[in-house]
């Protein structure tokens, strides 16, 4: 591996970690893109700059392939890091409470698109979510952990090690599960609304697509590689772990592109515009 770049070194390093802040940009569209992410894969020393370049930014490059573009994740700190209480912030809910509700809606999304470590490891896996099926989702763990909390108070129960997963059954249970304001839009107290932001979001990160194709009531997306690669990475979390420990996750995903509970995922077509991952976030 080379320790001499050139400026036009730089200057591609750069732009690649660029495209990886650009999160609904798919290497598909853009052929710069491509031939970056072609070289970073085949260039030792390219990917070693690249991946320099990211960590002064603060910036971790977790993958790079044709089906993913570069998938970057903020260090703790860093300027680019998206914190819970941010998030929450723009929601208008404030409060460890309401920090930890919308993180318990995020891990179950995570957790009903990828219900089993079989889907992870599958590049080829495609999830499916949906706002009710997350707000249902959410409304079940949060009466376990009003029940274990009930036990834990009574002694019957060791302590929890995620504290913020015990206290988000409390702000859960204040807010109703769907209600509308004076011109007929879903409030933002609601927690139906909470899940929908919740999607929303993934979407705009480029983690989710909207299904298009589905003659359905109620909006549905589809997971993409992106997504996959970075819930590869939440799994390792103690949260995320305890959370599926709570036996409340249902296999979403079935062959018709149905939603329900009770059945098996399985290989789906790919959403439009992302194409088959080549390799392993």
């Amino acid at each position: 591996m080379s320790d001499t770049f050139t400026v036009s070194d730089a200057e591609g390093a750069a732009q690649l970690v660029a495209f990886g802040m650009r999160p609904r940009l798919h290497p598909s569209q853009d052929h710069e893109y491509r031939s970056l992410v072609r070289r970073y894969r085949e260039d030792d020393s390219f990917r070693f700059l690249t991946d320099r370049i990211a960590f002064s930014l603060g910036l971790h490059v977790v993958k790079v392939s044709p089906a993913t573009g570069a998938v970057l994740t903020a260090a703790e700190g860093s300027v680019f890091e998206t914190k819970i209480e941010d998030y929450a912030r723009t929601s208008r809910h404030r409060g460890d409470g309401e920090k930890a509700l919308h993180g318990i809606i995020h891990l179950a999304v995570a957790a009903l698109a990828f219900p089993r470590p079989a889907d992870l490891d599958d590049d080829g896996y495609i999830g499916r979510v949906k706002a009710s099926l997350v707000d249902e989702t959410v409304r079940e763990i949060c009466r376990k952990l009003r029940r274990r909390s009930e036990r834990t108070e009574s002694g019957e129960d060791a302590p929890s090690d995620t504290p913020e997963l015990e206290r988000a059954w409390r702000a859960y249970a204040r807010r109703p599960e769907t209600s509308e304001t004076k011109d007929k839009r879903a409030a933002l107290n609601s927690t139906r609304a909470m899940t929908s932001r919740a999607l929303r979001f993934l979407m705009d990160q480029g983690l989710l697509v909207s299904v298009e194709d589905v003659d359905v009531e109620e909006k549905v997306y589809r997971t993409t590689p992106r997504y996959q690669v970075q819930v590869r990475d939440l799994a390792s979390t103690t949260a995320f772990t305890e959370l599926l420990s709570l036996g409340v996750i249902p296999p979403i995903t079935d062959p018709a592109g149905t939603l329900r509970a009770g059945v098996p995922g399985a290989r789906d077509p790919e959403p439009k515009n992302v194409p088959k991952a080549d390799a392993d976030v």
